[in-house]
């Protein structure tokens, strides 16, 4: 294998994901090619955007292509931990207290309108995303391999949310927008078939073993000494006293490096070029830079001020 090649296999694998979740996801190749590498690169998605734009359908169509197990949780205001943990009935059969667990031992979860949700139901997931184990009632119990998160979230302004706090938002490899379609995806949309019924036909593409394979590769995607210079510029331009709230932490500077590899396989490429770097910068960094003097200003902009300012050696 060449450093351009990637092993047919693989290629044929990727482009047949990608393939059929564009049939159902009109207009927007790059949210799910985004969503598939944060999945490859063993992270957790946070979809922002407003109500009815695919955001669930986007969701359930990669667990049904992947072949993955699927929860859906809705947050609401009212919502308690246990409701996403699972909590322990007594069984007057067996005389004893047995864990029923909840919808958060599956391999995708969808979080829907997570900000919806108070912290105290949020922070349900902190243990769960970061570990890949809950534990309830002084009990460790391990979630399913894969597990993935993708959550969505509303505009702040809406009433009746609750914004994530930080640390939470940094459980989150990436934050990306699906937006409205263009007027061709649009029209095939008005015209096509109910998304729900096409969903239930999705075939898998993937068995377990096989998204295995593909998470184990993207920790062999090549990253050279000079894509490692660049990356540590762009984090230690992040930290400069007075320009952003919050320099990129060591974790988000191992997230950028991981989703790097995993958008360059899923582009056929065993290597890690600075293009990759500058393509996934917005969605692992957007959520995670604000700048001090301009808190409000949009994250792409202030990921783009950041790539400007940091030359690619």
């Amino acid at each position: 294998m060449t450093t351009h090649e990637m092993p047919a296999d693989l290629t044929r694998r990727i482009d047949a994901v990608l393939e059929q979740l564009n049939t159902v996801i009109y207009g927007k190749a790059t949210p799910v090619r985004l969503s598939l590498a944060c999945l490859l690169a063993r992270g957790h998605l946070l979809v922002e955007d407003l109500p009815g734009v695919g955001k669930t359908t986007l969701a359930h169509g990669l667990a049904r292509t992947l072949g993955l197990q699927f929860q859906r949780i809705q947050f609401t205001s009212d919502l308690l931990p246990a409701d996403i943990l699972g909590v322990s009935m007594f069984s007057s059969e067996r005389q004893r207290f047995e864990f029923h667990p909840g919808p958060v031992f599956s391999q995708l979860i969808l979080a829907d309108e997570i900000n919806r949700a108070t912290p105290k139901s949020q922070s349900a997931l902190l243990e769960a995303m970061e570990e890949q184990q809950v534990t309830v009632e002084g009990v460790t119990r391990r979630l399913p391999e894969p597990f993935f998160v993708i959550a969505t979230q509303n505009p702040q302004e809406q009433i009746g949310t609750f914004p994530l706090p930080e640390s939470q938002m940094d459980r989150f490899l990436m934050r990306i927008h699906v937006g409205y379609p263009d007027a061709r995806s649009e029209r095939a949309l008005l015209r096509g078939r109910d998304r729900r019924e096409l969903l239930e036909e999705l075939p898998a593409q993937l068995q377990d073993d096989q998204l295995a394979q593909l998470q184990e590769q993207v920790t062999r995607i090549h990253v050279s000494d000079a894509l490692l210079d660049y990356l540590q510029a762009l984090i230690a331009y992040s930290r400069q006293p007075g320009l952003y709230q919050m320099g990129l932490s060591p974790r988000a500077g191992l997230a950028l490096m991981r989703a790097c590899q995993a958008w360059a396989l899923v582009n056929h490429r065993d290597h890690v070029m600075p293009e990759d770097v500058q393509a996934i910068l917005p969605s692992v960094a957007g959520h995670r830079l604000r700048l001090v003097e301009s808190p409000t200003m949009a994250p792409a902009q202030v990921i783009q001020g950041l790539i400007e300012a940091v030359p690619v050696p």
